[in-house]
């Protein structure tokens, strides 16, 4: 029996309300959780077994997406899909701007990169073959 079923990582972001956004509006995420009420700075965004919690901390804590510490990290999150061709279709319709169009890689990889509100980059695919 598997323990482990799923990651969900937390991303500190500028502005939650835009960084929701997009997943929302761009990606077709949607949103399972956004507080405090009043005044919410924390939010899980999801869709299907894929959660991103993002936190937007204080004015003077910015994101800090792993491409720009080194060029060797390009991405923040891998997020496997058993057909990345058809989400790449799907994220196209959507008016997604790509950071990497669909390919398959020197990795051995077919997907394709988005950049998040914040410049958190994002893979969508699966192993070659």
């Amino acid at each position: 029996m598997e323990n482990l079923t799923y990651i969900a990582p937390c991303f500190i972001v500028s502005d939650l309300q835009d960084s929701m956004s997009f997943y929302v509006e761009k990606l077709g995420f949607e949103i399972r959780y956004s507080g405090p009420d009043d005044d919410p700075f924390f939010g899980i965004v999801g869709r299907g077994r894929i959660s991103i919690m993002l936190k937007a901390i204080a004015p003077d804590i910015k994101p800090i997406p792993n491409h720009t510490r080194h060029p060797w990290a390009r991405l923040d999150a891998y997020i496997s899909t058993a057909d990345p061709d058809v989400l790449f279709e799907e994220y196209s319709s959507r008016g997604v701007v790509f950071h990497q169009p669909l390919k398959d890689d020197d990795d051995g990889l077919r997907g394709f990169e988005v950049k998040d509100a914040d410049g958190y980059v994002l893979f969508f695919g699966r192993p070659n073959g």
